[in-house]
């Protein structure tokens, strides 16, 4: 069987699957069910001095149907007293002490604030620290969160206070509402790091009720920008988690985050050299059973392929990111459209003619099978036209190969799965990227 199990920056955890920090992560009783649901490990909805939340907080994203493709949100850090969250802190790593319990931590810029939360948190038993310096809403405003993490000499001189006094791993949670993710990972480095968490929610402002004209979500008529999180994001995640792995000076162990919502993402998080992978919005949707199908796919997945271990195959696709200017230019695909599977819609031609490269044409037709382009049964005709009736056509697209230049488009908006393939020609060129060409 493989082996699922994790020491990420020296932390153990059974799995790679942690809860975020947020509100999945808010209390002890939740935890401990997440345990038992088969979580690896939680980071603890971060802690500091409580605060008082609006309400409402959250606002959401849909698309096509599916609720909460993205997931906006204006709450803050725990609004519970500290002293109950580090007694509950303690009590899940006494029932749960092979599992991962990080505390995420968020207080004012001076040193004795840090250092003293940190001594707490250790000494409730947390198996590591989160310091929280990617929060885009409300705890920016008063000098913290991603006030913290937009400026690198901030994230390094205070992970150089939590490295002063901890004994316990510490992580740095980054901010993506920056311009170089890799400069605050650099940052976090030099301040001693022993990973990074990224990213942290982008900042928001999810939509407008047209009969109100409230921005979402409303707080007695009133709004904010907010974080922005959930399957959306996860483009964004990927990206700026390959930066990192791929940058000499910021490079360390990362803690994946950003729009897992299945298996396969986080496989995609671990490829990219991730060493655990973080859930927030995901649990928040569908509750903590859905960590025994991100498992169970997981491991059916290294089954597959032959991976023993989560090291097996962490990073393979690092190094097949590589800058525009070193892709190969020896080759192109064109669009093949398979008869037999096309149903008329039309929606290939349409595409490549208004929003790409027009060389796709509608000038032939077929007559397919009625029942695949409609559920209404075409009517038996009686009398001397019976033996006339013909099955109505539909056009055929027809790629122009000569002009077609391998966008893909026409294969993305096809809605019949293989029926438009995109294979690939020898182009003849003399030389195999850009940067070649320029040498």
């Amino acid at each position: 069987m493989p082996d699922l199990s994790v020491n990420f920056a020296g932390i153990k955890s059974p799995n790679p699957f942690w809860l975020a920090s947020g509100p999945p992560a808010n209390c002890g009783e939740q935890v401990m069910r997440a345990f038992d649901a088969g979580w690896g490990g939680a980071v603890w909805k971060t802690l500091g001095e409580p605060i008082i939340n609006v309400c409402s907080r959250y606002s959401s994203v849909d698309l096509n149907g599916q609720r909460m493709m993205g997931l906006n949100n204006i709450e803050l850090i725990s609004d519970r007293p500290l002293a109950v969250n580090l007694r509950e802190i303690a009590e899940v790593k006494r029932r749960y002490p092979k599992h991962a319990v990080i505390a995420s931590l968020m207080v004012e810029s001076k040193r004795e604030s840090w250092q003293e939360i940190v001594k707490q948190s250790e000494d409730a038993g947390a198996d590591g620290l989160e310091l929280n310096f990617g929060c885009p809403h409300g705890m920016s405003e008063r000098g913290m969160g991603s006030a913290v993490g937009q400026v690198p000499e901030y994230t390094q001189m205070i992970t150089e206070w939590v490295r002063e006094i901890a004994r316990t791993p510490v992580l740095v949670k980054l901010t993506p509402n920056i311009s170089d993710i890799r400069v605050a990972a650099r940052a976090a480095r030099r301040g001693g790091a022993h990973g990074v968490s990224a990213i942290n929610t982008i900042n928001s402002i999810t939509g407008i009720d047209l009969d109100t004209l409230r921005p979402r979500p409303d707080v007695g008529g009133l709004s904010s920008h907010g974080g922005y999180c959930g399957p959306a994001v996860k483009p964004i995640a990927l990206n700026m988690v390959q930066q990192i792995g791929a940058d000499a000076d910021a490079r360390q162990p990362v803690s994946g985050i950003g729009g897992v919502s299945s298996w396969r993402d986080a496989a995609e998080f671990i490829l990219l050299g991730c060493g655990t992978v973080q859930v927030c919005t995901a649990a928040m949707h569908y509750g903590f059973r859905i960590v025994e199908d991100l498992a169970d796919g997981l491991d059916n997945w290294m089954r597959e392929k032959g991976f023993a271990t989560l090291e097996d195959f962490r990073g393979l696709s690092l190094p097949k990111v590589v800058e525009w200017k070193n892709l190969d230019l020896n080759f192109k695909v064109v669009a093949r459209i398979h008869e037999d599977k096309c149903i008329g819609c039309d929606l290939c031609y349409t595409a490549c003619r208004d929003g790409a490269h027009q060389c796709i044409h509608l000038d032939r037709g077929k007559r397919p099978d009625a029942s695949r382009i409609t559920t209404t049964p075409i009517p038996k005709l009686d009398g001397p036209m019976a033996d006339n009736r013909v099955t109505p056509l539909h056009r055929i697209p027809r790629v122009d190969e000569a002009e077609c230049v391998g966008c893909n488009l026409c294969a993305l908006v096809c809605p019949v799965e293989n029926c438009i393939t995109m294979d690939r020609v020898e182009n003849g060129l003399a030389f195999q990227s850009w940067e070649q060409r320029n040498i």
